[in-house]
């Protein structure tokens, strides 16, 4: 999980962001994993996709929810600055930091997994 200033709090999200110009989804996944944490990684699966729109404001979200198995917790160090920290949680520790969570899109997302939920990374076509 990376912890966030979000509104005056601290909010919790896996790490995520926007692609960048030509750039394809799991090449997005790499480089905003790396900015936020620090990590080298390569996804195992896709768990989910899903759309969101925040309340709040007039923004929509479309994200794509990857699985990244690893043999150990690695030491993190995020790149943004806007990432307070990377951190390894429990999913306990998530659950009870709901209030904090960015979006019910975090929680969805595990569940999703922890449910079986697991599809090849083949689905994912880009032209670009």
């Amino acid at each position: 999980m990376v912890e966030e200033w979000q509104d005056g709090q601290w909010a919790y999200n896996q790490p995520a962001g926007h692609l960048e110009a030509n750039e394809s989804i799991l090449d997005g996944l790499k480089r905003e994993v790396v900015e936020e944490t620090g990590l080298h990684v390569c996804p195992d699966a896709l768990c989910g996709i899903y759309y969101f729109h925040l309340p709040r404001s007039d923004l929509f979200y479309l994200r794509f929810c990857f699985v990244v198995e690893l043999d150990a917790w690695l030491q993190t160090q995020p790149q943004d600055a806007e990432i307070n920290r990377a951190i390894w949680m429990s999913f306990e520790e998530i659950r009870a930091k709901s209030e904090q969570l960015r979006s019910p899109m975090v929680l969805n997302g595990i569940n999703d997994y922890l449910a079986g939920n697991t599809y090849p990374l083949s689905l994912l076509k880009n032209y670009v």
